[in-house]
């Protein structure tokens, strides 16, 4: 992660910190205003940060007394001018209250994050998962730990 933004950085510590903690409030504060979500899980999109806030919040409290590290692995950032495309492969691992790992799925995510006043916000989020060509299954963990050459 050597030639991405502080302000990017910023933005990836405070999502993982937000999941663990289950805070939807800082969780929230991440995302601007007028966000649209393309999230791969139940709903087609999310165009509002309101109804984004609704499925975050569903989400945390499913977890129970789980907690959820969050892991950024080949992030890839394109800076211009007023905008930041960020790439990545994010591992969300359970783990019990007692510290043991539970379960682990991996999701294929772009950002696109824009300086708003004084704070860079996520205006897009895009998650996806491969598809099984035959079985049509979604593919949650990948089976190497690096994508085939550019």
């Amino acid at each position: 992660m050597n030639n991405i933004k502080q302000s990017t950085l910023q933005v990836i510590d405070a999502y993982k910190t937000a999941v663990f903690e289950r805070n939807v409030d800082a969780f929230i504060n991440l995302y601007s205003e007028n966000v649209w979500v393309f999230d791969a899980w139940s709903a087609w999109s999310y165009d509002s940060l309101e109804s984004w806030r609704k499925m975050v919040d569903e989400w945390f409290i499913s977890l129970g007394n789980e907690r959820v590290k969050v892991s950024f692995e080949e992030v890839r950032a394109i800076d211009e001018q007023e905008l930041t495309i960020v790439t990545s492969i994010v591992t969300y691992a359970g783990y019990s209250a007692e510290g043991e790992k539970l379960h682990a799925l991996q999701n294929r995510l772009t950002w696109t994050l824009k300086s708003e006043g004084n704070a860079v916000r996520i205006v897009h989020e895009h998650t996806s998962v491969p598809v099984g060509f035959n079985d049509k299954k979604a593919i949650l963990l990948r089976e190497t730990q690096s994508c085939p050459a550019k």
